[in-house]
């Protein structure tokens, strides 16, 4: 039809069919050009797009030089915060392209599409509207679903294309409308889309799931839109951006009554709106217009190169690969190029594709390796780009807060993954770690932390940081516990200490609140934790508890908190773990043995670091390998081991165990006390005793010999293999245990004494232990270890490979020189006992000592 002049702006007589639907696939590169050409042509007096009209009010922040996509419209309800709904936009999404065009040219923009009052009250509700009772989800065909799940990828399979990316490529990407046919891409893309729709519905679609249904209901709101502005515009004004699949059903003129009907009664929340950044990265993820592509990076590309988009590609890949100290000369980028226009020629492509260009840029700037590919694809065509909104937009005051301490801290929101080194020791970083723990505290994890490569002191904290979209609606959802950071992070701990399960819950809140420097809400926590400690009497509680509650000790130096409270408490739930902790142990099935084990090295670990501290103004530094009394009780004989340790059972175990955590004065000594018990009750399972006899051992309160002795009554054949397998994973399992058997050839025997004993009928019972605790060890421990065992355990590594004429061997052995490492070897081995005549040892010692 004939164009005409209105509002000043020049509009060009064209064969534009009105109102001016545009159908898009959102976040193309290709439509978005082609709505741009387009808009120029048709000069509409209102654009409308497809998004909730609640953000009508929010358009005009697009034309803000601090806006930069990609952003997105988020939209969540008032009284639930976590029901929330994004509609992202980047810089080539063909919406965000409509919107900068009215804004440039004073045109009204709005939106069209169902509000989001509505769209969030269908988050888990089902039930949408009336629909008809001729076709049930049950009838439906599937054809017909594919059909209106992937519009596009059927059109590519019919065009002889099995990949739809690469489709949508050559057929709108890689081809630009004539200059006096603007609109053949929307009306060829229409008549497409209207074939398909009437396939699915002649297929039995109508009606055929909630999702067609939902599409219907947007599809009446959206031609009632477009009616009040034809009214209000004119007929010849309206130009509609919306996606391909709904033009059809907005050309066709539906009864106005029926388009109401199907709006009637639909159920609503009340929802706010805002503008928030948005990541490349998150694009490559279907949401919000539920339209994920694989390669923003690309396509951003594709719509920002003014010319020769492929050279251009190349160029900035190879800049990348230089960056990470890559060879790339600009001759590999001419012969990339050359490649990728090749590949396009013979694969019958117009241009280059991503594929093209990926393969080439593996085979010529990557060598053929995947591992310099992938980064390519991680960093470009992905990418880690991430939006801006101007201060301007709408926010929750919790948002406004965070933002203001983000730039105090200068501590910025970036999209790409990076490590943050903070030393508490400076204030700027002490604040830097508070806010980050606080937001980790209300749900935002922007941060987390990991184990610091450059210290692992108290004073250094090491976070990694990635900044989500989603954690906007974080924020948003936090806001209902105060209206800054600080204010709400305290709230929500003292409403967590009430509302935690266990005492350990409460404990790492604690814990928490010292590295989040919650002043407010620690006083709270702890008269909860201290009321949760006196009453729970489960000693796996009580042992989870205690370590995050000592580790919480050593906050106090570096951040200035006052941890005296947390002192008194965590010494009274040791005492508590060192009496109920035997009885607790007997008796237990293999995973019930497991987590016991578990509980005692994270005791033991607490212990070490609880005894440095002060109870009640005393040092509980106690002496050091202390024995625990030894004396019978309630009738029972508790008879002393060779190393003074309590062997026996009973109630009089039980009594050894009070006398000892009230008599001997440090935390360490009794702690050893109750080790030596586990270790010497038969009642306990190997693994636990096993473990205890290797911690004793650790510790230097355990003689090697007393050691190797209380191994060989484990091993003893009348133990069986079962349980002895258990107490080897116990005693040399984890860091450490292969190192101590390679040095120590005399546990080593033993164990390979006792493998070889094993009955047939019960190897493979035994085996599983066995392969968890040695496939654990490093793989030159484990070398070492089998050279050990194939000699023999006990053979000098010198009777091997030493024969005449052997590089770096003598013929014999040079007993003046071994003589002269002798008191060294013992000193490490502990064998003081095998002195020889005029103290050194005797000759037969020397070749096996």
């Amino acid at each position: 039809m004939t164009g005409v002049r209105s509002a000043g702006v020049d509009r060009r007589d064209d064969d534009t069919r009105w109102p001016a639907l545009f159908g898009v696939r959102h976040h193309g590169p290709g439509s978005a050009r082609a709505v741009r050409a387009a808009l120029d042509a048709a000069r509409p007096r209102v654009v409308l797009i497809e998004g909730p009209p609640e953000a009508d009010a929010l358009i005009h922040l697009a034309a803000d030089p601090d806006m930069r996509p990609p952003v997105a419209l988020l939209a969540h309800a008032v009284d639930e915060p976590g029901r929330s709904a994004f509609w992202p936009m980047a810089g080539f999404s063909p919406e965000w392209v409509a919107l900068r065009w009215a804004l440039e040219h004073g045109v009204p923009a709005r939106f069209i599409d169902l509000p989001a009052t509505h769209t969030l009250a269908w988050q888990g509700d089902e039930d949408v509207g009336e629909e008809p009772a001729a076709v049930t989800p049950d009838t439906a065909s599937p054809h017909a679903a594919d059909l209106r799940a992937d519009p596009l990828g059927t059109l590519a399979a019919i065009a002889g294309y099995d990949d739809a990316e690469r489709w949508w490529e050559d057929v709108v990407e890689h081809r630009t409308a004539g200059p006096g046919n603007p609109f053949a891409p929307f009306t060829a893309l229409e008549e497409a889309m209207e074939a398909l729709r009437e396939a699915a519905d002649g297929d039995g679609g109508v009606g055929g799931g909630g999702d067609d249904a939902r599409d219907r209901v947007r599809e009446a709101y959206m031609r009632l839109q477009v009616r009040a502005a034809r009214k209000e515009f004119g007929d010849d004004g309206v130009a509609v951006v919306c996606g391909a699949w709904h033009v059809p059903a907005l050309r066709r003129q539906a009864p106005v009554a029926a388009d109401r009907a199907l709006l009637k009664g639909l159920p609503k929340v009340r929802a706010e709106l805002t503008w928030v950044p948005w990541t490349h990265r998150r694009l490559a993820r279907a949401g919000g217009y539920g339209a994920g592509i694989d390669a923003p990076g690309w396509y951003a590309h594709l719509f920002d190169a003014p010319d020769r988009p492929v050279e251009r590609w190349l160029t900035k890949v190879a800049g990348l690969l230089r960056e990470e100290d890559r060879i790339v000369s600009p001759a590999h980028v001419i012969e990339a190029v050359r490649l990728a226009e090749t590949l396009a020629a013979l694969r019958g492509r117009p241009l280059p594709g991503l594929s093209e260009t990926a393969d080439a840029v593996r085979a010529v700037l990557c060598d053929g390796s995947d591992v310099p590919a992938a980064l390519v694809h991680d960093r470009l065509v992905v990418g880690d780009v991430l939006g801006e909104v101007p201060a301007g937009a709408p926010a929750v005051p919790l948002q406004r807060d965070l933002d203001r301490l983000q730039r105090r801290l200068r501590l910025r929101p970036e999209a790409a993954e990076r490590e943050l080194e903070l030393d508490l020791r400076k204030e700027t970083d002490a604040a830097r770690g508070r806010l980050l723990h606080r937001l980790r505290l209300l749900g935002v994890g922007w941060g987390e932390p990991v184990v610091s490569r450059s210290g692992t002191g108290t004073f250094r904290e090491t976070w990694r940081l990635r900044w989500e979209p989603e954690l906007s609606v974080r924020v948003a959802e936090a806001g209902v516990w105060g209206t800054t950071v600080r204010a709400a992070a305290n709230t929500k701990a003292e409403e967590d200490a009430v509302a935690a399960r266990g005492l350990a819950e409460v404990t790492a809140l604690a814990e928490h609140c010292l590295l989040a420097g919650l002043s407010r809400a620690l006083p709270a926590v702890m008269r909860v934790l201290a009321d949760r400690a006196a009453l729970d009497t489960d000693v796996g509680h009580l042992a989870q508890a205690l370590p995050a509650l000592v580790r919480s000790l050593r906050y106090g130096d570096v951040r200035g908190t006052d941890t005296r409270a947390l002192t008194e408490v965590a010494a009274g739930l040791a005492e508590r773990v060192f009496v109920g902790l035997p009885p607790a142990s007997a008796a237990l099935d293999g995973e019930a043995a497991e987590e016991m084990r578990r509980h005692v090295d994270a005791v033991h670990g607490a212990v070490g670091l609880l005894e440095e501290t002060e109870v009640d103004g005393n040092p509980d530094e106690g002496p050091e390998g202390a024995p625990a009394p030894a004396e019978p009780a309630g009738g029972d004989t508790v008879e002393a081991g060779a190393d003074g340790s309590a062997v026996g059972g009973g109630d009089a175990a039980r009594d050894v165990v009070g006398r000892a955590v009230r008599d001997t004065a440090g935390l360490r000594a009794r702690w050893r006390a109750v080790l030596r018990l586990l270790a010497g009750r038969d009642r306990v399972p190997g693994l636990i005793r096993g473990r205890a006899v290797r911690l004793s051992l650790d510790d230097g309160d355990l003689d090697p010999v007393e050691a190797a002795r209380l191994m060989g009554l484990a091993l003893s054949p009348g133990t069986p293999p079962g349980d002895a397998a258990a107490w080897i994973e116990g005693f040399v399992g984890g860091a450490g245990g292969g190192l101590l058997l390679v040095h120590d050839e005399r546990l080593l025997a033993l164990v390979d004494g006792w493998l070889t004993g094993v009955p047939a009928e019960a190897f493979t019972d035994v085996l599983p232990l066995l392969r968890r605790t040695f496939s654990a060890y490093e793989e030159g421990v484990r070398r070492t270890l089998g050279e050990l065992v194939r000699r023999g355990p006990g053979e000098r590594a010198g009777a091997i490979g030493a024969g005449p004429g052997a590089l770096g061997f003598a013929d014999g052995l040079d007993g003046e020189r071994a003589d002269a490492v002798l008191p060294v070897v013992r000193l490490l081995l502990g064998r003081d006992d095998e002195r020889g005549p005029g103290g050194n040892a005797g000759p037969a010692k020397v070749a096996t000592t």
